[in-house]
């Protein structure tokens, strides 16, 4: 789910949608109109799921969607090679999502494990595990 805004009121810090990818923007340069064209943006943003940079460039008033983030709490009920079980806090809902790489887990700074509390978002109809909240 997304909402639509103006390309012009996308600030550094928040994310938008950039090839079907929700992103957060990293960076954002505002060029003045010139004599036969309009105000242009260009925004340099970072995906949240596979990291890959992106670049946009587009008139100031120009739509482009924002994605909706839902940040909720997990627990971890078992941890594979690849992808880790989580359990909803308030739903209860067991599903998998994609174990961390060891880049974004020395940033997480813990350990996931069995019973271990994390935030997780849901953007887009996929899950992230963005950081731990502590242990039981």
């Amino acid at each position: 789910m997304s909402r639509p805004a103006d390309l012009g009121s996308v600030k550094e810090g928040s994310y938008i949608i950039l090839d079907g990818e929700p992103c957060k923007v990293v960076s954002r340069e505002h060029f003045k109109p010139g004599k036969h064209g309009s105000a242009k943006v260009r925004l340099v943003a970072i995906s949240i799921f596979t990291g890959s940079k992106k670049s946009y460039v587009s008139p100031a008033e120009s739509r482009v969607d924002i994605p909706m983030i839902d940040k909720r709490s997990g627990q971890v009920t078992s941890v594979m090679s690849d992808s880790v079980q989580l359990m909803d806090l308030e739903t209860f809902q067991v599903f998998e999502t994609p174990k961390p790489t060891p880049e974004e887990m020395s940033e997480l700074n813990g350990q996931l494990g069995p019973g271990v509390e994390v935030e997780y978002w849901a953007v887009m109809g996929r899950n992230k595990i963005m950081r731990i909240k502590g242990g039981t």
